[in-house]
């Protein structure tokens, strides 16, 4: 038998280790997977025709692009808003503190469903919304009920909501820069503006964006609340659907492919603008990652050469 020696290292044997309960887990779990894929495929009551047929209904793409519709402006709007509220918190003025806070708390104490509910009924408590001016009395009035349609209740309930989460996620980014990059900024001549812009945003954009997409794709699963006022949105179109055929379940399945599509859209985007924020962190993990894994890959390369 050939023993080894310390005067031969290329002959050491590099065995990995066997991970017997990792693969144990995944034979369980995929059984359990093909085991729910096949009762899902072969279970007639799924009605994979109908929701073939329905998926590309006139009335399903019309909810769609409203769903996307009160997504885009409400993130928008949403995120202006909340990082105007994370300034505000984070400025010296106490005044403006308070109004961030107070804002923050109560959207976000409020639930989405019954602010919905209280913009759209505005009307009960504001039937008539008019701008005045002392001594000169009405420059413009207008019905509450003519103003606050669904379309606008549910943008206004969505934004203001959003702007407060916005606010948080805005605020935690900014502080997550050090203060060591702010004296720097300023020992360079740099104005509050340019230092904003140039020093905070692109080093605070690495810690907001992963909970900023998250919050993105939740908001657009939030407007799923819209439908309780008739507006027509995807929910809201399969149900008017299925109140008339009575496929309630291949509807609603329907409702939930359009749903996993257009968050599974929006994931890929995060996934890119994420990379292209961090690319510098990204960078340095591959070089720290090629550190660990030369010796072995050295190793390895040896018990090549020696055959």
């Amino acid at each position: 038998m050939h023993k080894l020696t310390a005067e031969q290292p290329g002959e050491l044997r590099i065995i990995s280790k066997k991970y017997y309960g990792r693969w144990l887990s995944a034979l369980l779990v995929g059984l359990v997977l093909l085991t729910v894929g096949h009762s899902v495929i072969n279970n007639p009551r799924f009605e994979w025709t109908v929701i073939a047929h329905s998926f590309t209904e006139t009335s399903i793409l019309q909810g769609v692009w409203m769903t996307l519709q009160l997504t885009a402006i409400s993130v928008v709007l949403g995120f202006a808003g909340g990082t105007l509220l994370a300034l505000m918190r984070l400025s010296s003025n106490p005044v403006l503190v308070a109004v961030s806070w107070g804002y923050t708390w109560f959207f976000r104490g409020v639930p989405m469903l019954v602010q919905l509910f209280l913009w759209y009924n505005i009307a009960a408590l504001y039937p008539k919304i008019s701008l005045s001016l002392p001594w000169v009395g009405d420059l413009w009035s207008a019905s509450a009920n003519s103003l606050i349609s669904p379309f606008s209740a549910a943008v206004i309930a969505l934004v203001m909501h959003q702007s407060a989460y916005a606010a948080e996620i805005v605020r935690a980014g900014i502080q997550s820069v050090s203060q060591g990059q702010l004296e720097a900024a300023r020992a360079l001549g740099y104005r509050r503006g340019q230092i904003f812009r140039y020093t905070v945003l692109p080093q605070a954009m690495r810690a907001i964006l992963p909970p900023a997409g998250n919050e993105v794709i939740g908001q657009l699963k939030t407007t799923a609340v819209v439908s309780v006022i008739s507006l027509q949105d995807v929910l809201y179109s399969a149900q008017i659907i299925y109140q008339r055929t009575y496929e309630v379940i291949p509807l609603l399945l329907v409702a939930t492919l359009w749903y996993l599509l257009m968050t599974s859209v929006l994931s890929i985007g995060q996934y890119y603008v994420e990379r292209y924020f961090g690319r510098g962190t990204v960078r340095q993990e591959k070089r720290e990652w090629i550190k660990r894994k030369a010796p072995a890959l050295a190793v390895n390369h040896q018990r090549v050469s020696n055959g």
